[in-house]
C-alpha cells in the first residue's frame, strides 16, 4: 500500500488518480498512525514552503517523515515535497524545513525574458545512471513543471537530475529509497506514469516495517 500523505494542501487528487489509474493500492495518510502498513510514502505540495511546514507540524507528521526517511523506507516527494526536505527557503525566511538534505531553496533570479513562475514543460537530464525509479525513461526526458523556487543542494553526490531554466538547478534527488523531484509526474503524461510505476514497484520489493 502507498500512503499519500494529506497534510492539509498538496495535489491529493492528481496524485491518487495517476495511482489508480496505474491499479496502484494507495490510501490517503491523515494521521501518523495511519502509516502503520504502508510499504511507501508519497509527499505531494503545492503553495508556499512556510504554509507546507506549518501543516506538516500541526499534523504531527514532521517526526513521522523524518523517522521514514531515516529507516530508509520507500519515499517519492513532488514539488515542494522535494523543497521541504531541505534546511529553509527564500520564500519562508526563518521557517526550518525537514533538514534531510544540507542546503537551501531559492527564487529564480529570472531575466533573459523568462517569466517566473516556471510553468510547463522542460527538459530533465539525468546525473545517475541506473537508479530503479529512472528505468526506462530516457535521459532528456520532459516533464511538467510548476515552480519559482528551486532547489540547490549542498552535495552533488545527490543529485539524480537537473533542468535548465536561466540556471541549471536541480530537479531530482535521491540517497537510498528517497526519491524526490520538482517537476510533477503525475501531470507529466507517459514519463510520469512510468516514473510512479516504478516507484511502487521498487517500493513492492520493500519490508513492511509496521
Amino acid at each position: 500500500m502507498i500512503g499519500i500523505v494529506d497534510y492539509g494542501m498538496g495535489n491529493l487528487g492528481s496524485v491518487t488518480n495517476a495511482c489508480r489509474f496505474l491499479n496502484l493500492p494507495c490510501t490517503v495518510v491523515t494521521a501518523p498512525s495511519e502509516v502503520s502498513g504502508c510499504r511507501a510514502l508519497i509527499l505531494p505540495g503545492v503553495g508556499a514552503f512556510g504554509d507546507c511546514m506549518k501543516h506538516i507540524r500541526s499534523h504531527d507528521l514532521e517526526p513521522v517523515i523524518q523517522d521514514w526517511i531515516a529507516a530508509d523506507r520507500p519515499f517519492l516527494g513532488i514539488c515542494v515535497g522535494l523543497q521541504v526536505l531541505f534546511a529553509g527557503s527564500e520564500e519562508s525566511p526563518g521557517v526550518p524545513g525537514l533538514g534531510i538534505f544540507s542546503g537551501m531553496v531559492h527564487k529564480f533570479p529570472g531575466g533573459d525574458g523568462l517569466k517566473i513562475p516556471q510553468i510547463g514543460w522542460n527538459r530533465v537530464t539525468w546525473k545517475k545512471t541506473g537508479h530503479p525509479v529512472m528505468e526506462g525513461i530516457p535521459d532528456g526526458s520532459h516533464f511538467y513543471f510548476v515552480h519559482s523556487y528551486y532547489v540547490d543542494c549542498a552535495d552533488s553526490a545527490w543529485v539524480a537530475a537537473t533542468t535548465e531554466f536561466g540556471i541549471t538547478y536541480t530537479c531530482a534527488v535521491t540517497r537510498g529509497n528517497l526519491f524526490a523531484v520538482q517537476f510533477h509526474p503525475e501531470k507529466s503524461q507517459k514519463v510520469g506514469l512510468a516514473l510512479l510505476q516504478n516507484f511502487a514497484t521498487r517500493a513492492a520489493g520493500s519490508e513492511v516495517r509496521v
